[in-house]
């Protein structure tokens, strides 16, 4: 099939070779010229328009903004090749979402949203699990693509928001895993038992899962990189609380979580792992860094 990447960041970077892999005519395009020309076996192009004129085009951008810039402000989706497809991988927000759908409707592309759960690592196995929504033709086309990138694909109906509140409701869900993993080992250092210690415990027997088992990890050794960055996390939590505005829908806990995370922020720690919130937990009154 005859395909464009557009974002060849760490998570573009490791699910690309699987597509030229399988076969398929694959070209990209990134804002960074050098992340593309480093892919073997694409090509690549000089602009998002020139992504638009292939049958089926994926975007794994990092937010509205990009996204926006990439899509729409460079008259991409305007010049589409018609009955294109458009595969959207990023978390962005529900009102967006709606936005991007009506707009695609008006241009004659099949708007599929395919965020995902998982990291690169996952992603270079080609072991993501892949939330899907959108038109039933549209998917139909999309969906070898996607076996061929996840280890499962999740399928969520015909309104593409499914996927999106899905994927932010996870993500919402690991910052609180992560906030509760904090903040009791804050309680247990506190007390002369290290977190490493008590984390390795609870990871291995009562939260025995991948996340509580990855961000521990990270909390117990107190080492937060290389991950998924702070300020992409607290995006995604404001992207939780924004959805539950609309629907006057309270997310106590999540407000407490961007509170840590915003304080992390500012504390000079956006660019490390999310986990990274633990230090604050650790450290509430900044004296420690003082």
């Amino acid at each position: 099939m005859n395909i464009a990447f557009i974002g060849i960041g760490s998570m573009g970077a490791a699910m690309v070779p699987h597509l030229v892999r399988a076969g398929h005519d694959v070209a990209v395009w990134n804002r960074n010229r050098a992340a593309a020309d480093a892919l073997a076996g694409v090509t690549v192009l000089a602009s998002p328009r020139e992504a638009f004129e292939r049958e089926v085009v994926f975007t794994m951008l990092a937010d509205d903004d990009a996204v926006r810039a990439v899509v729409l402000d460079s008259g991409a989706l305007a010049a589409a090749r018609p009955g294109c497809v458009h595969v959207v991988m990023a978390t962005i927000s529900i009102a967006f979402v709606e936005e991007l759908v009506g707009l695609h409707h008006e241009a004659g592309v099949g708007y599929v949203a395919a965020p995902v759960f998982g990291v690169p690592a996952a992603a270079a196995q080609a072991q993501l699990n892949v939330l899907v929504a959108g038109d039933a033709q549209a998917v139909a086309k999309a969906q070898p693509l996607l076996d061929v990138l996840a280890r499962r694909t999740w399928p969520l109906g015909d309104e593409p928001q499914r996927a999106n509140i899905a994927k932010i409701a996870g993500n919402l869900m690991i910052s609180l895993a992560i906030e509760s993993m904090a903040e009791a080992s804050a309680l247990t250092e506190s007390h002369g038992l290290a977190a490493a210690d008590f984390l390795a415990i609870i990871t291995n027997t009562i939260m025995a899962s991948p996340s509580y088992q990855r961000y521990g990890g990270f909390i117990g050794s107190r080492s937060y990189e290389p991950g998924f960055k702070l300020t992409l996390g607290l995006k995604d939590v404001r992207l939780a609380l924004a959805a539950a505005r609309t629907t006057g829908t309270p997310l106590p806990s999540a407000d407490i979580v961007r509170e840590r995370m915003e304080t992390a922020v500012e504390r000079g720690l956006g660019a490390k792992d999310w986990s990274v919130v633990a230090e604050i937990a650790r450290d509430p009154d900044g004296k420690q860094s003082r």
